[in-house]
């Protein structure tokens, strides 16, 4: 699955869309469950061929609804989340089980890189924003994760604050410039 751009009002349009197909009559389903986190989990992917059915979407392959349910092992609290995506994969190419990993995998992502850069370097907060400068600072930031990461560094705050305490040698040195 590669994420598309689509603008504001086309992803209204196509949401509005993917909700409107019938998925009662899907077949083509998995079911996960876990428990972990101090929480319950279960996810069903429903997954429809849609070449046919007029979504007018380039490319687009497959549909699919994904259902989360989570309880929450203290509280009890209990959420439900229902994410739509689409892909040019085929149902040849990519059955349910194989969309829901794909959509998961998404999450690990957003988890090992985005989440980082966001709470640990502050990207939100920058006030880096023309010419090139976002794009350069973003690479600066992701060759300091993979540096770190490459050595070991599993917390990258942990990391920075290690590396920062002898600024002028520890990161030379993390990069091979000595």
């Amino acid at each position: 699955m590669r994420p598309a751009h689509i603008g504001k009002r086309n992803g209204v349009e196509l949401h509005r869309r993917l909700r409107s197909l019938p998925w009662k009559d899907v077949t083509a389903r998995r079911y996960d469950r876990e428990i972990g986190h101090g929480r319950r989990e279960t996810r069903v992917t429903r997954a429809l061929t849609v070449t046919d059915l007029g979504l007018d979407f380039p490319h687009v392959a497959q549909a699919l609804r994904i259902l989360r349910h989570r309880t929450d092992r203290t509280t009890g609290t209990v959420s439900r989340q229902t994410v739509y995506a689409i892909t040019d994969l085929s149902s040849h190419q990519a059955s349910p089980q194989r969309l829901g990993q794909l959509a998961r995998s998404q999450w690990t992502i957003e988890n090992r890189l985005h989440f980082v850069r966001d709470t640990t370097f502050a990207e939100d907060a920058s006030k880096i924003r023309t010419g090139h400068g976002p794009e350069n600072m973003s690479t600066l930031r992701n060759l300091a994760i993979n540096a770190l990461r490459a050595a070991g560094h599993r917390n990258i705050a942990a990391g920075i604050r290690h590396f920062s305490h002898e600024p002028f040698t520890r990161p030379l040195d993390l990069l091979g410039i000595v």
